[in-house]
């Protein structure tokens, strides 16, 4: 009997045995067979690290190789969310470590609220070497911290290239859904443009990413380097600009507000394209701090806006060439004289003019900018002719320019105010457009392509990217003969007893031929804008200009916001942008002369902007900027 019961026990044992082991011999052939090649990989993770490498961003060059922008070496410290277990003790050694100022730490703890976890967020750049070595030895102390040594886009010529080419920022969530989850765009310090060309040859600038494969520990510890590939860094941009006159013409508008651009009025190369105030684009690719934003969007003058492109301004008396070429298509005698006794009645109006002329035709009329001559020429030939001039010299269109945003203006006719205002058009809006006032509307792009194709009679189109190209082909339907014409009265303005005597070029075999214009901002019951009015209230000041006037090779076109006139304002402006092109040396003396009266270069400047708007918020000093004196009513309220 106990014999029996033992081999039971023993076969139920040796049962539970065999059945255990039959499982387990199971789940070890289901692992190695049929499980086999996702241990594998799950294994060979576990063993080989893998990173990528971020490309190199590719250079905005010039048309002589000159660069615009470029990448310099970087030494940057991010945090990750998700890797950030206890936010406040991290940030309080980071803020001892790199002496992170209020502000900055407040922008931090907000992104870290905002950005998804997996997004680095930039918590210093552009750091010394001692800084980046401090944060890396304490880097087990950090968890989440992510210190970087790589690359930031750099741009040499600072705001005077800022509206031209944009600037580079970190993706945004969006972004990182549009591109399918690209983990390239969360890797720390990667920035994709943000605006101008940098943000419109993303692609071609961007690159390809490489990878990196290393074999390490089950504690991540570094065994072995397997294999790099390399990244591809992103293609070479070639602009028309030539970067020294881009430079200079963003600098020579000083403290103004307006814009410049400068063509050959042969091929349509933009050798410069300024639009001032601008923001500096270091700022932004470092991380632009909160109260510099702020400065730069309560400005008055706009300095986030590219007037050049955007700016939409009456082209005041720039369009009495216009004008002229169209009364000359329209088979007016050029000979033919006008008598100006200071204005012309149109029913019971009188339309005012700049002076008292006597008696004038085309030439003369050009060249003194009368009023009365251009109102009698435009009631005679029509509204329709003037439009279709405008037309083919450019105006009221928007070009094939690389891009995101640009303003075509207006160029207004009788259709155009049935459909627009619907009402009849009148003589006194024919009266209106033919000294560029009523309802036209042109940029400062505009003016130059109008300019250059006056210089040139070529049907010229503004090109920014590729400096190659065959001069354009010659206007259809303009006679040559009448372009001629209105060119010798260009000429007798700035050469001549013209208005623009300041234009006139210090150089003795180039002579600057041109056009002014004072564009009204508002009508106001005292008259005109000039200095008795706000700043806001004054007229622009527009000077449009080619040179050599004898064989045009160089349109330039200047707006000055609220200049007053665009003899006083803009017209030294492009008399010295020409100058450039022929005499460096003596345009970068008459340069520096002005700034040092105007408190130094642009950088300089827009520190003490910086630096005073800091006083006046009531925030500190920050590292880099000048020290301002306190305000005098602060000094009166601490007093006793």
């Amino acid at each position: 009997m106990r014999r029996t019961m033992y081999s039971r026990r023993s076969i139920l044992l040796g049962s539970a045995q065999l059945g255990v082991a039959g499982l387990l011999g199971a789940r070890m052939a289901w692992i190695s067979i049929a499980e086999n090649e996702q241990w594998q990989l799950l294994s060979e993770s576990n063993r080989v690290q893998l990173s990528l490498i971020p490309p190199r961003r590719g250079w905005i060059i010039d048309r002589e190789g000159q660069p615009i922008a470029m990448n310099r070496s970087d030494f940057r410290v991010d945090v990750i969310p998700d890797r950030l277990n206890d936010r406040e003790p991290v940030l309080a050694a980071l803020t001892e470590l790199l002496d992170l100022p209020a502000e900055e730490l407040e922008r931090i703890n907000e992104e870290l609220d905002t950005v998804p976890g997996a997004q680095p967020v930039q918590v210093a750049a552009g750091l010394e070497w001692e800084k980046f070595a401090a944060v890396n030895v304490r880097l087990p102390d950090l968890p989440g911290v992510a210190p970087i040594q790589g690359f930031a886009r750099h741009y040499p010529a600072g705001a005077a290239v800022g509206h031209l080419v944009g600037y580079v920022g970190a993706p945004t969530r969006e972004q990182y859904l549009e591109e399918d989850e690209d983990p390239l765009l969360l890797f720390p310090g990667f920035k994709v443009g943000k605006d101008g060309l940098e943000k419109t040859f993303e692609e071609t600038l961007r690159g390809e990413p490489g990878a990196r494969r290393a074999e390490v520990t089950a504690r991540g510890q570094l065994v072995r380097e397997l294999d790099t590939r390399p990244d591809r860094p992103g293609e070479t941009l070639q602009l028309t600009v030539d970067a020294g006159l881009q430079e200079y013409v963003g600098r020579r508008l000083g403290n103004e507000s307006g814009a410049a651009v400068v063509m050959n009025c042969q091929t349509g190369h933009v050798l410069a394209m300024a639009s001032m105030p601008c923001f500096d684009p270091n700022s932004f690719s470092d991380g632009i701090s909160h109260p510099e934003y702020n400065m730069l969007s309560e400005d008055e003058r706009v300095p986030l806006r590219n007037k050049s492109l955007l700016g939409m301004y009456p082209p005041g008396s720039t369009f009495k060439p216009v004008t002229a070429l169209a009364a000359l298509e329209a088979g007016v005698d050029p000979e033919e004289v006008v008598y100006c006794g200071g204005g012309y009645r149109l029913g019971n109006r009188r339309f005012g003019c700049l002076g008292v002329h006597g008696p004038v035709n085309l030439h003369r009329a050009i060249a003194r900018s009368c009023n009365t001559y251009f109102y009698t020429m435009s009631r005679r030939i029509g509204i329709p002719i003037i439009a279709e001039t405008a037309r083919a010299l450019g105006l009221g269109q928007d070009y094939p320019i690389p891009v995101a945003n640009q303003n075509y203006g207006t160029v207004p006719d009788d259709e155009w105010v049935v459909r627009r205002h619907n009402r009849e058009w009148t003589d006194a809006d024919t009266l209106n457009t033919s000294i560029g006032q009523g309802y036209l509307l042109t940029t400062p792009l505009q003016l130059a392509v109008m300019s250059a194709r006056i210089a040139s009679g070529r049907a010229v189109v503004p090109k920014l990217v590729d400096p190659s190209g065959n001069p354009a082909p010659q206007i259809s339907g303009i006679s040559r003969e009448n372009l001629e014409l209105v060119r010798a009265g260009m000429d007798e303005v700035v050469n001549g007893a013209g208005t623009a005597p300041r234009a006139r070029l210090p150089l003795e075999d180039v002579r600057l031929a041109g056009k002014t214009g004072t564009a009204q901002v508002v009508n106001l019951s005292a008259g005109r804008g000039g200095r008795g009015v706000p700043w806001r209230f004054r007229d622009h000041g527009l000077f449009v200009s080619f040179a050599p006037a004898d064989n045009p090779l160089y349109a330039c076109a200047v707006v000055v916001e609220h200049g007053m006139s665009g003899g006083r304002a803009a017209s030294p402006v492009a008399r010295d942008a020409i100058t450039y092109l022929y005499d460096r040396e003596r345009a970068m003396e008459d340069l520096e002369r002005l700034e040092a009266g105007w408190g130094g270069d642009t950088f300089a400047r827009m520190a003490q902007q910086e630096a005073e708007y800091r006083r006046d918020q009531g925030l500190p000093p920050r590292e880099g900027l000048p020290i301002v004196p306190p305000r005098a009513d602060d000094d009166e309220e601490q007093a006793p």
